[in-house]
């Protein structure tokens, strides 16, 4: 049991450092072959910090463990929205850009549309549906890049009125990326070695993961919604603390809802690609599986309660993130005494 700990921790670990070095390493050689600051943002960076609920969910898909696969990704979901962006929220509420929110929240309930409706009907995730998700995250990344080189958003400061989308400055076009501050043979070295630790990493969480699981006699759903999903959110959590600190927490609010987009399209998109699989049965109340139950509706309502209100008033508010906080400390204890 210790063993499997030991290793669980290490593999998240490694996760954890080697998204941060891969994401450095791919920023720095797109900027040494000067790609648009904007491309890197909406591209490298979104997908870096999600490769590690992607390694994770594959590995497990290709290993036939389709809890796991399911769980990460929807209880990173769950995670990043009803605990990391709310605790921001509670702390810090501010003002947030809703033009910069509407594309990404559109893709994702049409996803989520998607990808529940085939749950629901079906009871499973098949290849098609796994392709149609990859199809929407293509979709997604090039409307994204567009929009942003398009209408650039700028900054917005604690307390400053949003600016309209007619008095949106002109992009630069004479700007220039910063000179890059490593040598190319390291930024290549953090991209190699980085993706080497995110693979290693996530077969050991998955692996180790499985092995917790199996010793406590807790279904391995629950260990994916809870654990495996908190640590592959980790750089979300990471990328919030830091903006909570400088005092823009509403600035991470869009990466939070760009990184369960990914969570639904990339991440399930891919692992049901891999291998399909049927909605997870380990779990039910009352003969109802509680992924349909539970972990479904609640991976929806979080979303609206964070979104909806935000796109409407212009601003975040202390009461969605005490509200989230709650649902998702009602969700942690409920997985533990079905």
């Amino acid at each position: 049991m210790v063993k499997y700990i030991l290793l669980f921790l290490l593999g998240l670990g490694l996760l954890i450092k080697g998204g941060d070095w891969f994401v450095d390493g791919s920023v720095g050689v797109a900027r040494r072959f000067h790609l648009s600051e904007i491309l890197i943002g909406a591209t490298i960076v979104s997908i870096g910090t999600t490769l590690p609920e992607v390694m994770v969910s594959s590995i497990s898909a290709a290993q036939g463990q389709s809890d796991i696969s399911f769980g990460n990704a929807i209880g990173s979901v769950i995670c990043n929205t009803a605990l990391i962006s709310a605790i921001t929220i509670a702390i810090r509420p501010g003002k947030i850009h809703r033009r910069s929110l509407r594309l990404p929240v559109i893709f994702f309930f049409l996803a989520a549309a998607v990808y529940c409706t085939i749950a629901y009907v079906t009871k499973e995730f098949s290849r098609p549906l796994g392709i149609g998700l990859l199809v929407i995250f293509v979709v997604y990344m090039i409307l994204s890049v567009r929009e942003a080189k398009k209408n650039p958003i700028p900054e917005l400061a604690e307390g400053e009125p949003e600016p309209s989308e007619a008095a949106a400055p002109e992009p630069d076009k004479k700007a220039t990326p910063k000179n890059p501050k490593l040598e190319f043979w390291k930024e290549i070295a953090l991209l190699v070695i980085g993706g080497a630790c995110i693979a290693v990493g996530a077969k050991l969480l998955v692996d180790n993961g499985i092995g917790i699981s199996t010793e406590l006699g807790i279904p391995q759903k629950v260990i994916a919604l809870i654990f495996v999903a908190l640590g592959t959110s980790l750089p979300e959590l990471v990328t919030a603390l830091t903006a909570l600190v400088k005092g823009h927490s509403a600035l991470s609010l869009g990466n939070i809802i760009g990184a369960n987009l990914f969570n639904l399209v990339l991440v399930s998109g891919l692992s049901v690609t891999i291998r399909p699989f049927h909605v997870p049965t380990e779990t039910t109340i009352n003969g109802i599986n509680t992924s349909f139950l539970v972990d479904m509706p609640l991976m929806l309502a979080v979303m609206l309660i964070l979104t909806v209100p935000a796109l409407i008033r212009g601003k975040l508010s202390r009461w969605q993130g005490i509200l989230l906080l709650s649902l998702y400390t009602a969700f942690c204890v409920f997985q533990f005494v079905i």
